[in-house]
């Protein structure tokens, strides 16, 4: 008999989210799928065309029914919108369960920020005794501090106490790294066999080169570092700009960092680039689709990766290096933790400590003076790592087997 999953998650198609590709993995897998979720509006906070705060409620995805509940969009990004945003779409979508045709074998969870996204999902899981496995992307409260500096204690405590609550309340969870594991079987109570670990995938896509000779053109002549995906505080994009000028005064003459996505820095990056005179050394494109990504590592010397230094970060993997892995380049990591571990331990980049500025000035410079044949190694030593730990046929399989008990 076809298993039925409800799939709980605040962002979906056509954000721009990994769930999308999961959602279509689960169906190709012969999983009935249906996806609770909310209206599209990351990450700039206005209605993707088609769509309003009236909807439409219902659509399909790729074989998968979609149930649309209200948000409040942010609108700006200001602290204000992000934190209505948060509130709001839990709020909406546990009223809007009842619309939900039910029958599920089990709920699942693709929680990025903010936790609260899990809320409906524990509590129709609660209801009609369905299993419920909560995939933690974002750990909160740590998460939260790293995009909105929240300093009241009182405050802060309230963060803790219900996301402490949230987790415990999840039948299963799933972590991208032993080192979340470890925490979240801390915090929980519960055991590693209720807590995976399962590294985030990159879809097949991403390993597929994509050559623009509009890009080429645009581009030549530089060494272009690139960075795709989305711009907040935890990625301390602000450091890389200083980090990249102190590389080019030192030597990297064409050194180039093509920053392509969007989020709430881009306004502030934009203005310390125009602040700098840096406008040569720094490229904003803007966002572009999953797919087209391919046509800009492609293009790359090196692949971008940086966070902020705070512990907890260090905890998770971002998906974003799998797919920079996927592209048999050169990674260029600024990082704490198990993502620090990975690039080491892949050969494939050169890693230095979070918002350690001078180390990654002196990667750069580093790879810049490396011949095309060294840094190609590194970048088939990244390809070789991706394919032992980040392929989507064999990780997408372990996230429907735990999800569904099987193991």
């Amino acid at each position: 008999m076809q298993k039925r999953i409800l799939v709980v998650t605040q962002h979906f198609w056509p954000e721009n989210f990994r769930i999308n590709d999961i959602v279509e993995g689960f169906v190709q897998d012969g999983l009935s799928v249906d996806v609770l979720c909310g209206l599209p509006n990351y990450p700039k906070g206005e209605w993707f065309d088609g769509y309003s705060a009236d909807g439409p409620f219902e659509e399909t995805y790729k074989g998968a029914r979609v149930f649309r509940a209200r948000e409040i969009p942010r609108k700006g990004n200001t602290g204000k919108t992000i934190f209505l945003n948060y509130v709001s779409w839990p709020l909406y979508a546990a009223r809007a369960l009842h619309r939900l045709p039910g029958g599920y074998d089990a709920v699942f969870c693709f929680n990025t920020s903010p936790v609260l996204m899990c809320w409906p999902a524990i509590k129709y899981a609660k209801k009609h005794h369905v299993p419920f496995t909560n995939y933690v992307l974002d750990l909160w409260p740590e998460n939260l501090y790293s995009v909105l500096p929240v300093r009241n204690r009182f405050l802060r405590w309230v963060a803790q106490t219900v996301s402490d609550s949230l987790y415990k309340r999840c039948d299963r969870l799933i972590a991208m790294s032993e080192p979340l594991q470890q925490r979240l079987c801390t915090r929980t109570g519960k055991s590693t066999a209720e807590v995976a670990v399962i590294p985030q995938y990159c879809e097949d896509f991403y390993a597929v080169p994509q050559q623009d000779s509009a890009l080429a053109e645009r581009f030549a002549g530089r060494f272009t570092v690139v960075f795709t995906g989305t711009f907040t505080p935890a990625q301390s994009l602000d450091m890389v700009i200083q980090a990249v000028l102190d590389a080019r005064a030192a030597g990297a003459d064409t050194l180039h960092l093509l920053l392509v996505g969007d989020g709430m820095s881009r306004e502030a990056l934009q203005k310390q680039v125009a602040e700098l005179l840096a406008e040569d050394a720094v490229t904003f494109y803007g966002s572009v689709p999953a797919t087209e990504v391919p046509k800009f590592t492609s293009l790359a010397d090196a692949l971008l990766i940086s966070l902020s230094d705070s512990p907890d970060l260090g905890l998770t993997v971002p998906g974003k290096l799998a797919s920079y892995m996927a592209a048999a380049k050169p990674v260029l990591a600024s990082m704490n933790g198990a993502g620090y571990a990975a690039v080491q331990e892949s050969g494939g980049g050169l890693v230095s400590p979070a918002c350690d500025r001078k180390a990654l000035a002196d990667n750069m410079l580093a790879l810049y003076r490396m011949t095309d044949t060294e840094r190609a190694a590194l970048g088939q030593k990244a390809y070789a790592y991706y394919a032992v730990h980040y392929r989507r046929a064999e990780l997408l399989q372990r996230l429907e087997a735990f999800t569904l008990g099987r193991g």
